[in-house]
């Protein structure tokens, strides 16, 4: 079926139309071809004066309809998909046309940028909800090449030692490992969540490096009270400054021990290297590190004044990146907040948003952010479009902010909201976004936060939104009880603090708090280990199918028009129909 432009022109009664049934005909003609062709309606100078003056044009036998046959084409391009109506598109009402195929699936690469200047090799994040992402979401994700951002709904002190528990999962030189003197005793390192530990001289970092205690040199021993200088290992295998962290990976193969002390010249102890860590490497070729070869890992931050000493303390626990973390970030809070952060922390990437429109992004990137977080009230537990009516369709709101962010300013963005099975994946990925948000999908994992528990003889774990009611308002008795077992509850919150979920919606401080989110449950997924392989299978296959190697080709071929769309029909119906009625009331 070809696709049809329809040029209105005034005849001046001409032979062509000689009577207003004709020109019904012609409707009916249109009403058929919509379905599979994009309709263009040109209108020349003259006619344009009647359609703004005269909504009955059509029932004047002067004005006429011409159909032209154009040539073929398969799908819609971006921009003819989304510029030439005011039609909104979520990711299931698209779907994109196979291209050609000359590789494997084995030579696609999934790597992409997070922020301007930090690379993931896997284009998934896990959300900041406090039923999402605490420190075991954020180590699985890591490893499994994309990052995961601890919630902000819990104290400064509970959101750092989350950051930190994922920085000391994984390291390249230990620079700060923990370390006691020969006077502590097998109580005191049994204490700590560690089962070795140096012994220096003052117990401190940067003193002559004694021994060293294992679990091994603590075995079989009853008397807690015995000093580690009684039992420590005193003839020590070390590396020696300077060196690079492959030659001390190498020394500590050969060594077949399991941990390397590194130390000075006056044999003072500067560093640690572990065995572990080398195994991890091995079983986890793709994680996403730093330059000290730590997991990398994100933290969410409001906008308020007294935010600035929780980005100061994450920053010092090593974060990596700080997502702001608002419903609508086009605010002059967040503004100011941005220039503010980057002016005490040059170095800091900060994800800004949410928006959903290039006119949003502007104002966070004028800002100074290096990514832009995209989604309004898309999300599986988020109400804001019904409660607030305000948000976007998600597959819109991806194109035009990626587009935008891309041309002017190199800033990448973050689709955040929709995303339930690797084709939303695949989806946001060819509409611009770098990398994708995930709750949903993540929830109900065995690394998500909070117990199982059973309905139905079904083996469930809670879910929710940050807008809901629950998320927004916590009760002391539950701050409390998080305090003491932040995993157990998976919303740990000490009491008098404030939500910083409620700080998210602009609740804060209102009696009266207006849910713009669900509360829930979801089956037992099992572990994400085996949850975002299959997902990102799932999205090679489907990279395979289009043509395109990577991500940057990927976008490339958007851009420049080679990837094409075709719109789902059963959503397209009641477009085409509302189009028709309009077209008949004229």
């Amino acid at each position: 079926c070809s696709r049809l432009k329809i040029q209105t022109v005034s005849t001046r009664r001409t032979k062509l139309i000689k009577r207003y049934i004709e020109a019904q005909t012609c409707l009916v003609l249109v009403e058929v071809l919509l379905l599979f062709n994009r309709i263009c309606i040109v209108v020349t100078s003259a006619s344009a004066r009647v359609l703004s003056s005269n909504v009955e044009h059509f029932r004047d036998p002067s004005v006429v309809l011409l159909v032209t046959a154009c040539r073929m084409t398969d799908g819609l391009d971006a921009d003819e998909l989304f510029n030439s109506t005011c039609t909104g598109y979520t990711y299931d009402d698209l779907t994109l046309i196979p291209g050609h195929m000359d590789f494997t699936e084995d030579e696609i690469a999934l790597t992409t940028k997070l922020t301007k200047n930090l690379t993931l090799r896997s284009p998934v994040v896990s959300s900041p909800m406090d039923t999402v992402t605490e420190s075991e979401m954020a180590i699985a994700m890591a490893l499994m090449g994309g990052i995961g951002i601890i919630h902000n709904n819990n104290s400064i002190e509970e959101q750092v030692a989350e950051v930190k528990k994922v920085k000391r999962f994984e390291n390249g030189f230990i620079m700060d490992p923990f370390v006691l003197s020969p006077e502590h005793t097998i109580a005191d390192l049994e204490k700590q969540p560690y089962s070795s530990a140096p012994i220096t001289a003052n117990g401190k970092m940067g003193s002559k490096l004694l021994g060293i205690v294992t679990s091994r040199d603590m075995d079989f021993k009853k008397e807690k009270n015995l000093k580690m200088g009684d039992i420590m290992t005193s003839n020590l295998v070390v590396g020696k400054e300077p060196i690079t962290l492959q030659e001390a990976n190498r020394l500590l193969k050969r060594s077949k021990k399991g941990k390397l002390p590194i130390v000075n010249q006056t044999g003072d102890l500067v560093a640690l290297i572990s065995r572990n860590d080398l195994k991890k490497n091995q079983i986890f070729p793709l994680a996403s590190k730093d330059a000290n070869k730590q997991l990398l890992v994100g933290a969410a931050c409001s906008t308020r004044p007294e935010d600035e000493k929780r980005v100061a303390k994450l920053v010092e626990a090593g974060v990596d990146v700080i997502v702001l973390d608002s419903s609508q970030g086009d605010s002059i809070w967040q503004a100011q907040f941005v220039r503010k952060i980057k002016g005490f922390y040059p170095q800091l990437d900060i994800v800004a948003g949410n928006v959903v429109t290039p006119k949003q992004a502007q104002t966070l990137c004028d800002a100074g952010c290096d990514g832009i977080r995209v989604g309004m009230g898309s999300g599986s537990i988020c109400t804001t479009q019904e409660v607030c009516a305000v948000g976007r369709p998600q597959g819109s709101a991806v194109y035009h902010v990626s587009k935008f962010c891309r041309d002017k300013y190199n800033v990448p963005v973050i689709a955040d909201g929709g995303i339930q099975k690797s084709g939303h994946i695949m989806k946001a990925l060819t509409l611009g976004a770098s990398a994708v948000m995930c709750g949903s999908m993540l929830a109900g994992t065995e690394e998500s936060p909070g117990q199982y528990f059973f309905h139905d003889g079904v083996r469930m774990k809670c879910y929710r939104g940050m807008g809901s009611i629950e998320a927004m308002t916590k009760k002391d008795t539950e701050n409390k009880s998080a305090s003491g077992n932040s995993k157990a509850s998976g919303t740990g919150q000490t009491a008098g603090i404030t939500s910083g979920s409620a700080t998210r919606y602009f609740a804060e401080g209102q009696k009266i708090k207006v849910a713009q989110g669900v509360s829930g449950a979801v089956i037992d997924k099992g572990s994400i280990q085996d949850l975002i392989p299959f997902n990102l299978l799932g999205v090679k296959a489907g990279l395979l199918k289009l043509g395109v190697q990577d991500i940057p080709q990927l976008h490339d071929n958007l851009y420049n028009g080679t990837t094409r769309y075709a719109i789902n029909c059963k959503n397209v119906w009641v477009w085409k129909n509302a189009c028709l009625s309009c077209l008949s009331g004229m």
